[in-house]
Parts: structure tokens; C-alpha cells; sequence
């Protein structure tokens, strides 16, 4: 379903911009200071790349001597675009599929702008319940995963599916204390 809106009316023009030889350092330093969640990555003006928030977090996490890795050692190579052209509808789809909240805009090879959840949220507020809802069916899934890896290693399993007693919140109930209480709920519970 189109929404009317063109992907170019919405977009970021100012975008933040990264080297892919710019130090992980300076980098966190350009998105806390421009107050962004990504740098997209050029290289002689040509889209290589995008780097986010948790890119540098996992490098944090994993490496020993920040100081010392590059931004190319950690950005994503492979950058789903849109063309400022296309619907707001196919931006939202695209970023609904492959849970990403980045797009850069290209056009004509060359990168004209950067489209956010915030730009999208800030056109059309009333689009705020699908991206929480997208984000609750995601939660919930990584939740149903846990509760199979625990399962294997012999703790209690749900009872059925419904509303939280507590919550009134959707999703496999556990029996704490004669109620009928989801994941979230049973650790409170407890």
C-alpha cells in the first residue's frame, strides 16, 4: 500500500559521512557529536560501506587495542539503498524485512541522503505502532529461542499460549503461583 510519499521528501540531506581509514575512536567520536547511530562510509565519493553504533560495540567487545582498528575493519560491506524516488511504503518494507534502521539514499551512483526510523516517524507518527509492533515480534522471537535453549538444558517449559493475567500481553504462559503469567511477568513473579 503507497503511502504518496517519496522517499526524497523525507530523507536526511546533511548525512554523516566516514573514511574507511578513520579509527574507531574519532568515528564514535563524529556520531556522538553529530548525534547519530551511523556513518555512511565513502571512499573517493562512492558508497563502501555504512557503519552503526553496534559495529563499534562489538569491536569494543572483541578487540584489544581500539585505538588501532579501522572503520573498514568493522563496517558493513554489503549496504541495502533506495532511490529518493520510490514510496515511503517500500522503504518501511525494506527496513521491516531485514531489520535495519538505515537506508542510504543513492542516486545516479551517488549518495544523496540518509533515511532513518526518525525521519520516517517524524512525517508519519501514526507509523509508530508497526515499528513498535515490528520490534515486539522481533523480542518475542528471541524470547521463544531462549526458552528452547533453557528447555534443553532441563528447566520448566510454558504451558499454553494467551493473554498474561498480569500483563494481558500475548505469548507463552507459565503457571507461578496459580496464574497464568508471560516470560516477562514470571521473572517479577519469582
Amino acid at each position: 500500500m503507497k503511502i504518496g510519499v517519496k522517499v526524497g521528501d523525507v530523507m536526511t540531506r546533511k548525512f554523516v559521512a566516514a573514511s574507511p581509514e578513520m579509527d574507531l575512536i574519532k568515528c564514535a567520536r563524529e556520531m556522538t557529536g553529530k548525534k547519530v547511530g551511523s556513518l555512511i562510509v565513502l571512499k573517493e565519493g562512492k558508497l563502501v560501506g555504512i557503519i552503526t553504533e553496534r559495529d563499534i560495540i562489538w569491536a569494543v567487545s572483541k578487540k584489544k587495542n581500539i585505538s588501532k582498528i579501522k572503520v573498514k575493519d568493522v563496517m558493513a560491506r554489503k549496504v541495502l539503498t533506495i532511490r529518493p524516488d520510490r514510496d515511503l511504503s517500500e522503504a518501511m518494507s525494506l527496513m521491516s524485512k531485514t531489520k535495519i534502521r538505515w537506508l542510504p539514499v543513492v542516486a545516479d551512483k551517488h549518495v544523496i541522503g540518509m533515511l532513518t526510523i526518525k525521519d520516517i516517524l517524524r512525517i508519519e507518527p501514526s507509523l509508530f505502532d508497526i515499528a513498535r509492533q515490528t520490534m515486539k515480534i522481533r523480542e518475542e522471537s528471541e524470547k521463544i529461542k531462549r526458552r528452547k535453549t533453557s528447555l534443553s538444558a532441563g528447566e520448566e517449559s510454558w504451558e499454553s499460549w494467551g493473554d498474561c493475567e498480569e500483563c494481558e500481553n500475548f505469548g507463552p504462559l507459565y503457571n507461578i503461583n496459580e496464574r497464568l503469567v508471560c516470560e516477562s511477568c514470571k521473572d517479577v513473579e519469582e
